[in-house]
């Protein structure tokens, strides 16, 4: 893997890491902080994963329409996985 899709998956998963924290913050959810960021960020990096593959966003990392690709799959896929799989809520506010 080159430097730059390492920098750019590196900079992807801290992406959907702090978007969950900022979504659990917002909703003022308790527990572990940590364990809890976890388990709600798991199917969205799974999504990710897939994305990339998808996309194979390692040949071009910085390219528009890879980044399009990775985030439509992570979105999707990661809504499927955290209703069907992780048995979590998918209300249309979230999904938005």
């Amino acid at each position: 893997m080159t430097r730059s899709a390492a920098r750019a998956l590196a900079f992807d998963v801290v992406a959907v890491v702090v978007f969950v924290a900022i979504g659990r913050r917002s909703h003022d959810e308790g527990g572990n902080a940590v364990v809890q960021t976890a388990k709600v960020a798991a199917p969205f990096l799974i999504a990710l994963a897939a994305g990339w593959s998808v996309a194979r966003a390692w040949k071009q990392p910085e390219a528009l329409r890879t980044g399009a690709i990775v985030w439509v799959v992570t979105v999707a896929l990661g809504m499927v996985l955290r209703h069907w799989v992780f048995d979590r809520g998918t209300a249309v506010s979230f999904i938005i």
